[in-house]
């Protein structure tokens, strides 16, 4: 359901058209480019997903911050502009909006920062390549992605939380929340690099449609949170558990011997592990991202005429 727009929200023309006329929209976070990935791997990719939007017949919408201004469906001009801004640009969650705002900082929006922006402008379905979750060994450090999951309706779609995570305890805790677990084709949720991890999902489907129905059933039942669609990465793609789990050890041993903490923790691991497997993990990344946004965009398509069958009253 679209809300007002806070004034220190801007929305592209394109994006603005499209609410309008109840076309379907996909949000895309912006930490993969502004964190996530080198450059120009991290500006192709923007596009790249884009374009996949496009494809299937839905509107991208990448989401970032500048200039005092929370961005909602960014130019070409200015992905080229937060793709290469360097290191120094903020990872913008929830927490972090008004201080980026009022700074006029330049901000890539994690999965939960993504998820507020877009659900406070009427979205409805995200795509992103992992989400965020309960780190190794530090039960008490646990991603906001999580929290935002928790009581923000939206279908978001992804290969599972990042590889670099503790698994079980994020399965455990999206549980706890209330966050049912989708499986694309699957019965089992996806390691990120890898197709299986052993952790059940919630419930297997086949087809765009099918998460559709469940999404519009959860939240007429007045349920508020998130539906989380898992999908594996390509086959062709995907790397063997075993040897993408010795890469992660060894990472995240250098990272404690490097005492890194905080934010910068997931970008280390990430680059490190492309580093120790050979760019194979760089290059499954990049494969599972296109593939999350061409479901995120079929899902899309398949809820938007689902959405306007309905009163906005009987929807979160």
């Amino acid at each position: 359901m679209r809300q007002n727009i806070p004034d220190n929200f801007l929305l592209s023309l394109e994006v603005a058209a499209a609410l309008n006329q109840n076309q379907p929209l996909v949000a895309l976070e912006s930490t993969v480019i502004t964190h996530g990935l080198p450059h120009p791997e991290n500006l192709n990719l923007a596009r790249d997903m884009e374009k996949e939007v496009r494809i299937q017949g839905a509107v991208p919408v990448t989401i970032g911050l500048m200039d005092g201004k929370v961005h909602i469906g960014l130019l070409d001009d200015e992905l080229e502009r937060i793709a290469t801004a360097g290191k120094e640009i903020r990872k913008v969650s929830r927490r972090d909006f008004g201080i980026a705002l009022a700074r006029h900082e330049m901000g890539g929006t994690t999965v939960a920062g993504t998820l507020f922006a877009a659900y406070r402008v009427g979205l409805r379905v995200m795509a992103t390549g992992g989400i965020g979750g309960v780190h190794r060994g530090a039960a008490f450090d646990i991603s906001s992605d999580l929290n935002e999951l928790n009581h923000t309706p939206m279908i978001v779609v992804c290969a599972g939380a990042k590889a670099i995570l503790d698994l079980p305890a994020t399965v455990e805790m999206l549980e706890t929340m209330g966050v049912p677990i989708i499986g694309y084709q699957t019965d089992e949720m996806p390691a990120f690099y890898s197709t299986s991890s052993g952790l059940p999902v919630t419930e297997s489907v086949m087809t765009p449609r099918e998460i559709a129905e469940i999404a519009r059933s959860h939240w007429e039942a007045g349920l508020a949170s998130a539906i989380l669609v898992v999908v594996p990465p390509p086959s062709e793609v995907a790397i063997p558990a075993e040897l993408i789990e010795q890469a992660i050890r060894q990472a995240l041993d250098e990272s404690h011997q490097l005492h890194i903490t905080g934010a910068k923790v997931t970008p280390f691991l990430l680059q490190r592990v492309s580093e120790l497997s050979g760019g194979a993990s760089l290059q499954a990344n990049l494969a599972l991202l296109l593939n999350n946004a061409r479901l995120a965009a079929r899902i899309a398509v398949e809820l938007t005429p689902m959405l306007r069958q309905k009163p906005h009253q009987f929807f979160i």
